[in-house]
């Protein structure tokens, strides 16, 4: 087992990462200190490993709340059932919400246990490439409305990551290349001689080498830990974070949630964001081209997908988080390694982007 911690002063919690942590019922039980605990999950995940959480949990108070796969169930609806079955439960202040599932589950499950009482402890155990590197860390939490992804939600930090790399082996070949995408963005943003790593390992992050996939997703928690930790809310450098998700989200959006996955419309928004770089004069175009092929290798759109207005998809953007006053904000890079936060983007420039 690997482990790094996420540092925010007096608060530091850990990332576990490692092989068969779900079997392991004495871990699982320390993660759950109070008497309750709540397990949301969704109907993919529920029927693989929910039975081993509750069985680790014997003795505690448990329920479940299961809802149906797929980014579109992200919304109030299923946030106010989640708070619900809460209220079955009867739970107290110590009772303890486990995401278990992907970054839907854990963003959902979060918001909730941020919402309960004001606060209650809440603990992730992603099983999927993109949570274990990205979603289940740094305490995001939010839901989705039809104006725009993740536009209602709160800060509210784990109290445990345990990423179990055994849970990989079922997850479908599409998800497992959207975990890419997150973990190629960590590269892109701040490490280039961890994005020249990812293009030695392309091919072997495909077939899930153990080794390969274990260190993709330590060094891309330690880099998210390290981000986090000097800016927890997002007032500077955690923004780069987004590095295509301004583009990704208005894709997702305008496709209400049931065309490219979130990883899939990252990846093409990196592209974007790169191309539209370039176009300033801020990066040269042989890096957003490693990028783009490096994308393709692992077998991730690099194109917007047909049928999106450049317009609609602008109009969208307008009301991203990172927007100010109106004016578009957005993480661009100087090339591999360098990404930086960018205010008052043309936006005739962010157009002829997305025209291509």
């Amino acid at each position: 087992m690997r482990e790094c911690f996420v540092e925010l002063g007096a608060r530091r919690y850990p990332v576990r990462i490692g092989t068969n942590l779900l079997d392991d019922a004495a871990v699982l039980s320390a993660l759950v200190p109070g008497r309750q605990a709540l397990i949301v999950s969704d109907g993919n995940v529920a029927p693989l490993y929910l039975a081993k959480v509750q069985a680790a949990l014997a003795g505690k108070t448990t329920g479940h709340f299961i809802l149906p796969p797929g980014e579109q169930e992200k919304n109030l609806a299923r946030f106010s059932e989640v708070l619900a079955a809460l209220a079955v439960l009867g739970a107290s202040r110590d009772v303890t919400v486990i995401a278990l599932g992907g970054g839907v589950v854990g963003d959902l499950a979060g918001f909730a246990a941020a919402s309960w009482m004001r606060g209650v402890r809440f603990v992730q155990l992603p099983t999927t490439l993109l949570a274990m590197v990205d979603s289940s860390v740094g305490g995001k939490t939010a839901v989705d409305l039809p104006a725009g992804k993740n536009l209602v939600g709160a800060f509210h930090q784990p109290s445990a990551v345990l990423a179990d790399t055994a849970t990989l082996a079922t997850l479908p070949m599409r998800e497992l290349r959207a975990g890419l995408a997150e973990v190629v963005k960590i590269g892109a943003i701040g490490d280039a001689a961890f994005f020249a790593w990812l293009e030695g390992q392309a091919e072997a992050l495909l077939v899930r080498e153990p080794e390969a996939i274990a260190e993709a997703i330590f060094h891309s928690c330690m880099h998210k830990a390290g981000v986090v930790a000097r800016d927890e809310t997002e007032q500077g450098e955690r923004a780069l974070l987004n590095f295509g998700h301004t583009f990704g989200h208005a894709i997702e959006t305008e496709q209400e949630f049931g065309g490219l996955n979130h990883g899939e419309a990252v990846a093409v928004g990196m592209v974007l964001a790169a191309r539209l770089s370039t176009a300033l004069g801020r990066a040269p175009q042989a890096d957003a081209e490693r990028l783009e092929a490096l994308l393709d290798r692992l077998g991730l759109p690099t194109v917007l997908p047909a049928g999106l207005a450049p317009e609609t998809l602008l109009a969208r953007m307008r009301l991203d988080k990172k927007a100010v006053s109106g004016q578009l904000r957005l993480i661009l890079w100087r090339g591999i390694g360098r990404a930086e936060i960018v205010a008052n983007v043309p936006e005739t420039a962010v157009l002829q982007a997305l025209r291509g």
